[in-house]
């Protein structure tokens, strides 16, 4: 129960954090801006991993479950729903990677909310300030630190859940078996997302290094980009992020 609660109270707060922006078109078009940048970052400095047949799935899963600037309110709502149904339908392992991403979603959420915040606030400037520069004073200025060293820490935590998760046996077959359940249990986008978890990280996985220099490849280059928005100069902040 305390896992399905810690689910719950996580993404309650994440939808209160999603009305508050729909209540406020400048808002939410701030939103909209960081996510979509942080995404296409994502997708230009992991090009590499993308383009590789062993890490390629990994790589769009995270590109697509954790750093796309896509909708997930129709996740959020099932794992809402799921306080009174999931330890009954999954594995404790599912449960905890389930927990894992509410946590790691609340503070992504959090951190783009305070982003956004931070880029309203800026004094206007004539003429506009390019993009990216935008985008490093609302850093600088949210000055989350430990939060973002936080958020990649739970990445890698997620990471290493998931390839678990592909090393158990048996565990695909009972994926498979739990989809008409989930589906009756209103549980299909949840259901759909820990599927694509496993597959895209069971490739890997059966390699005997393959998660693990996954993610080490994602924890070198993002710790350097963490520092680097944080203590380099504005010219070198500014071609890392264009």
């Amino acid at each position: 129960m305390q896992s399905t609660h810690l689910i719950r109270l996580a993404i309650d707060q994440v939808m209160a954090l999603r009305q508050a922006s729909l209540a406020d078109p400048s808002l939410q078009a701030a939103l909209q801006h960081t996510k979509q940048r942080q995404a296409r970052r994502f997708a230009r400095v992991y090009r590499d991993l993308l383009d590789n047949p062993l890490f390629s799935s990994a790589a769009q899963f995270f590109l697509t479950e954790l750093y796309a600037d896509k909708d997930f309110s129709l996740r959020d709502r099932q794992f809402a729903r799921i306080a009174d149904t999931v330890e009954k339908l999954f594995p404790q392992s599912v449960v905890n990677v389930t927990q894992a991403l509410a946590d790691l979603h609340l503070l992504t959420e959090q951190l783009d909310f305070a982003m956004a915040h931070a880029m309203l606030a800026l004094p206007a400037a004539t003429p506009p300030l390019p993009a990216a520069l935008v985008y490093l004073h609302a850093w600088r200025a949210t000055g989350a630190r430990e939060q973002r060293q936080r958020q990649l820490a739970s990445v890698m935590a997620l990471g290493q859940q998931l390839g678990q998760l592909a090393r158990t046996p048996g565990l695909r077959l009972m994926l498979l078996m739990m989809r008409g359940p989930a589906a009756a249990a209103g549980l299909s986008d949840l259901q759909r997302f820990l599927e694509a978890g496993f597959d895209a990280f069971a490739k890997i996985a059966k390699h005997p290094s393959g998660v693990a220099d996954f993610l080490a490849t994602i924890q070198t280059r993002e710790s350097a980009f963490i520092t680097s928005l944080f203590d380099d100069s504005e010219v070198t902040c500014v071609t890392l992020l264009s």
